[in-house]
């Protein structure tokens, strides 16, 4: 464990101030955490801390809001969607607050940074009695204790980005897959994204830290690390000894033990041929990619703000292929960008039957408040969009079958995850579904399957003993 700063310390002494508290207010033997996830990995990342400090505390954790003494929902920013449902599952708490006028209720995350969200929660959502944003996680005991001691609604939503704070404990529900933050923020500013805004400026963690966290979740048994950042490839570069991206992959690569390493989210404009090699010349790193194009059209890219070309994204996904030839490739892809024609959308159909993606996340545009596209001329109503978008999909699942049907007979590496419906549950390194017959005993290990059959997105097999 690194050396806690005098902030992180300030924070464990809280938590012994907690403990006791938090033991004489619990309806049952021990009071009991109720933690809800909205949105991406580096979310379930934070929320990790969050149950790390909780568990700290001496808190159980309980998917039962009604015994829940402490409610936390950790939220995301991303889409409309997204924040209408947290504003939906928040009101229905209304109702737990007045049975139980204990329970503390509590928001956090990307969605609650923002100073428009922050007020109306203020204002419309009395029962809520902690808010705090993006920037303070680190602090969670002391707003915690500040929360109970004070009797007060605490809102800290501070605007400046915050600091890394090494040696905040982790509590993780998955014990074979590992989310690790190498770094936090992002400074490319894509138009439609919310995202710099609420994360701040791009943090890169030091290597040895990183490092560290890596051999201790690879002796725990862990064989699927995903190391985390908006933008992994700009990696180090804010670092006193700038260190690459690619580096820092190859000194995980080289500790001793049997995993899989991925990362994302990766940006095409600095996407490197040292990262795609590195890639290659390495078993552990899993070969798949994640690399979000968004659309197909370069006018439409230039609006975004994404700072590369069609052309430029093709080059990348040839360079992959050569060094890759069974690489699994993975998008994300926005339809219905302001002012984009159904001609410009159709060359984003044309990029996707080129590459022949593994799988796609797909959605209509949504605009955040506050980002250069909010303010963007849209005139294509969202039933046309829809149609745009139930295109795409047909497209892509259309792929997918070809893509999996190909697999049929081949034998497969895979890391068995779990029970799922059929028989185990597992994932090949280009991340690929598979359902198969074999031994439960073999569930967090890697085991070589025979894929008998394809559906659209997932595989079926049997395990080769």
């Amino acid at each position: 464990m690194p050396e806690l700063s005098k902030e992180l310390l300030e924070q464990y002494e809280y938590i012994d101030k907690l403990t006791p508290i938090m033991r004489v207010r619990a309806r049952g033997t021990v009071p009991l955490a109720h933690v809800v996830t909205y949105g991406c990995q580096g979310n379930v990342a934070d929320s990790e801390k969050i149950r790390g400090y909780l568990a700290q505390m001496g808190f159980g954790f309980t998917e039962d809001d009604e015994q829940a003494d402490f409610i936390l929902f950790n939220t995301c920013a991303i889409r409309e969607h997204a924040q209408d449902r947290v504003f939906g599952n928040v009101g229905a708490l209304k109702n737990i607050k007045r049975r139980h006028p204990g329970v503390i209720i509590a928001l956090c995350g990307c969605m609650v940074q923002q100073k428009h969200v922050a007020e109306r929660i203020y204002a419309s959502y009395p029962f809520v009695n902690l808010v705090f944003g993006t920037h303070v996680i680190h602090k969670f005991p002391e707003l915690l204790y500040k929360t109970i001691v004070d009797s007060k609604r605490v809102i800290e939503i501070p605007d400046e980005t915050g600091s890394i704070f090494e040696g905040v404990p982790l509590h993780r529900d998955n014990p074979i897959k590992a989310w690790l933050p190498i770094m936090y923020g992002c400074n490319n500013f894509c138009s439609y994204c919310i995202v710099p805004y609420v994360r701040g400026r791009e943090r890169s963690r030091e290597s040895a830290d990183i490092i560290a966290d890596a051999n201790v979740l690879i002796s725990e048994g862990y064989r699927d690390i995903t190391l985390l950042g908006q933008n992994v490839n700009s990696y180090g570069k804010n670092l006193a000894a700038p260190k690459s991206f690619a580096s820092l992959a190859q000194d995980i690569c080289e500790l001793d033990g049997d995993f899989w390493l991925r990362f994302m989210t990766s940006h095409p404009k600095d996407c490197t041929k040292e990262l795609l090699d590195t890639m290659a010349a390495n078993e552990k790193m899993a070969k798949h990619l994640h690399l979000p194009f968004q659309s197909g059209s370069n006018r439409v890219l230039k609006e975004m703000n994404r700072r590369y070309t069609k052309e430029r994204y093709l080059e990348i996904i040839d360079y992959a292929r050569e060094k890759m030839p069974d690489i699994s490739l993975t998008s994300d892809v926005i339809v219905g960008f302001p002012g984009e024609t159904y001609e410009e959308f159709c060359e984003t159909l044309e990029l996707i039957k080129k590459v022949e993606f593994t799988s796609l996340y797909t959605f209509i545009f949504s605009p955040r408040v506050g980002t250069p596209a909010e303010k963007m001329d849209d005139p294509v109503p969202y039933e046309e969009k829809s149609k745009w978008f139930s295109e795409l999909l047909k497209v892509q699942e259309q792929i997918a079958a070809k893509r999996t049907a190909a697999m049929v007979g081949q034998r497969v590496k895979v890391l068995a995850e779990g029970m799922g419906k059929t028989g185990i549950s597992g994932r090949t390194g280009g991340n690929v579904i598979v359902e198969f017959e074999g031994d439960p005993a073999c569930i967090g290990k890697f085991v070589e399957v025979e894929v008998t059959s394809s559906l659209n997105w997932i595989l079926k097999g049997k395990q080769i003993v």
